[in-house]
């Protein structure tokens, strides 16, 4: 079973598909490497495509102390990945849980990306919705030593923001909630406490998402309320970054709507590996309505 250890001796199970230019994929909570199949089977035609689970999420190794769960581990883990195997400057896409990664390896690490897709991001940045979302999370983490992540996981997946999904494609969500309740229980709880409830404000990092310069693209689902507020600011703070917001879309946007997610995506890193991504132009942010 093939894995890449981390400086802090953590196995991160991958698998990979396809040749050419890296392309890194990285989970959400509530997924694990098997979330970006539909993705693995379209890049990998024409790109060399890495999937992996994230510490928690089996087969990778479950850490038993909260010390060893954080967003700096998460972010750290994305470029254990890509130096393990050796893959020089690689795109990085996230979703949710894995595009706060993704971001933050943009600050930590950006001499190892290529570009960062950054999908469903924001979910707890928004100022307003600050101790919400904490709340939540410290509810979430006693329900999953409660229950277990396979009862846990039934409730987890039919969020507000993920029942489009179900509304759309029963069966494609059936085995999104299916994969769910298998995670590890341990895991799950241990990165709800560690990554989820500690990650820092992403409306707080605004100095250092003025000064990234990496190709970025922020993807949001219209039904994704908690995100779009975080990704409108995202557009608005980072000069490299462009938005798309998905019609009629909630959360697991890769999986609920992947032909217009894999477009998307490929039209923009076609756009960066053809050197053709622009930098919004300064005067357009001038503050002006009509001049």
């Amino acid at each position: 079973m093939p894995k890449i250890t981390t400086d802090d001796g953590v196995g991160l199970y991958y698998e990979e598909t396809g040749e050419g230019t890296p392309i890194v994929f990285v989970h959400e909570y509530a997924g694990d490497w098997r979330s970006w199949e539909l993705q693995m089977r379209f890049f990998g035609r024409r790109y060399r495509c890495i999937t992996y689970s994230a510490r928690g999420y089996t087969p990778s190794d479950i850490p038993q102390d909260e010390a060893s769960y954080s967003q700096a581990h998460a972010a750290d883990d994305i470029a254990a990945v890509i130096k393990g195997l050796n893959l020089g400057r690689a795109h990085v896409v996230g979703l949710s849980m894995g595009a706060f990664a993704t971001l933050h390896l943009g600050l930590r690490h950006p001499e190892l990306a290529r570009s960062l897709t950054a999908a469903g991001v924001g979910y707890g940045a928004d100022p307003a919705k600050r101790e919400q979302f904490k709340a939540e999370t410290e509810a979430n983490t006693a329900r999953i030593k409660e229950l277990g992540m396979d009862r846990f996981g039934a409730i987890y997946a039919r969020g507000p923001t993920r029942l489009v999904y179900e509304e759309k494609d029963p069966r494609g969500f059936a085995e999104f909630e299916r994969q769910l309740r298998e995670h590890d229980t341990t895991g799950s709880y241990l990165t709800q406490r560690g990554v989820q409830l500690r990650r820092p404000s992403l409306f707080d990092l605004k100095a250092d998402f003025e000064k990234l310069a990496l190709p970025t693209f922020i993807v949001a689902g219209d039904e994704d309320d908690p995100t779009l507020e975080a990704s409108i600011y995202l557009k608005r703070t980072i000069k490299s970054s462009a938005l798309l917001v998905m019609p009629k879309c909630g959360h697991t946007m890769n999986i609920e709507d992947p032909d217009a997610f894999n477009r998307a995506v490929l039209d923009f890193i076609t756009h960066v590996d053809a050197g053709t991504w622009r930098n919004r132009i300064p005067a357009s942010q001038s503050g002006g309505i009509v001049r």
